[in-house]
């Protein structure tokens, strides 16, 4: 087959599509013809040798959302079959013409979606679902702010809120993107260039926190979460080294918590999927939350694809498509 393969770590440029083998199946994976694979900022991690794919996973292809068809299963195989449209999260190797995966980390593709719609739900859908509705506890009539509203966790998070209830603020980098936020949802925006989000919400504070920022947003996070307030870390790329009032945890009750999906278990996202397909897949089917794409390219264009994601310039999801 062909596969997007990592020749060395380092810019888009080390990414080159060449022969690799096809994958086998055994026990209850199936084999997937991949028809289009969702990018995201751990591909460029991983591609810069600072995001190593877990242990029986190849490094050297990215990729961890990919949508299909199913054309050849396991022994074990119990729910899917030959013929098949799936949507599947993966541990790595997404860009590829196959991969190889555990069914119960397949999802069928919501109806009237196309392939790269499909693409673009797994890694944030299990994200947002796993990180603000299972740790961050995120109930209806509470208000969640989210960092990074215009990346394709930010518009996964403030779609699916926005649909249970929930009052959504995003900090963005420009006014356009924080227009395109409303759009889908968002109750109120904050321009973190001209604007500081801790002194705007001060005074009204917030219930949930959805970062990816780290570094100084820490204690600003903390000064603005409501008493019983939960702040959940899905990444820190401005810094995982903080300084932290533990008195103002403590006075307030916080939570402080975060999580990776990559590295979790089998059992872990084969449950998951299960609670995504209940709670998430009507809202897709009913039109309440939409996929957002902002380019797709050819496979052999993923240089180009990275480039794009790491200018940071778009909003919604970017996506490989063969």
């Amino acid at each position: 087959m062909k596969a997007i393969v990592i020749t060395q770590f380092g810019a888009p440029d080390v990414l080159k599509l060449q022969e690799y083998p096809t994958p086998k199946v055994s026990g209850d994976k199936v084999l997937i013809e991949v028809k289009a694979a969702g990018l995201n900022r751990s591909d460029i991690f991983q591609r810069e040798g600072n995001y190593p794919a877990p242990a029986g996973v190849s490094s050297e292809i990215p990729g961890l959302e990919v949508s299909g068809i199913v054309v050849e299963c396991g022994p074990d195989v119990t729910d899917l079959k030959i013929g098949d449209q799936v949507c599947a999260i993966l541990a790595g190797s997404g860009y590829a013409e196959y991969v190889s995966v555990r069914e119960g980390q397949c999802l069928p593709i919501p109806a009237g979606l196309t392939f790269a719609e499909a693409a673009s739900l797994p890694e944030t859908v299990f994200t947002v679902w796993s990180n603000v509705f299972q740790r961050g506890n995120l109930k209806s009539g509470e208000t969640l702010l989210i960092h990074g509203g215009n990346s394709g966790i930010g518009i996964t998070g403030i779609q699916i809120a926005h649909s249970l209830g929930i009052r959504v603020i995003v900090t963005v980098g420009s006014d356009e993107k924080g227009q395109k936020c409303l759009d889908l949802g968002a109750a109120s925006y904050i321009n973190y260039k001209t604007q500081d989000f801790e002194t705007v919400l001060q005074e009204e504070g917030v219930d949930v926190i959805l970062d990816m920022i780290g570094g100084n947003y820490l204690s600003k996070n903390v000064n603005i979460l409501k008493p019983e307030g939960r702040l959940v870390h899905i990444n820190a790329v401005s810094g995982s080294h903080v300084d932290l009032d533990i008195w103002k945890v403590m006075i307030k009750r916080l939570t402080i918590t975060g999580s990776t999906l990559r590295s979790r278990d089998y059992d872990f996202k084969k449950q998951l999927a299960k609670e995504v397909q209940k709670n998430v897949w009507p809202l897709i089917e009913s039109k309440q939350f939409k996929p957002i794409i902002f380019k797709t390219f050819p496979f052999s264009e993923a240089p180009d694809a990275h480039r794009l994601l790491e200018d940071g310039s778009h909003t919604g999801k970017i996506i490989l498509v063969r």
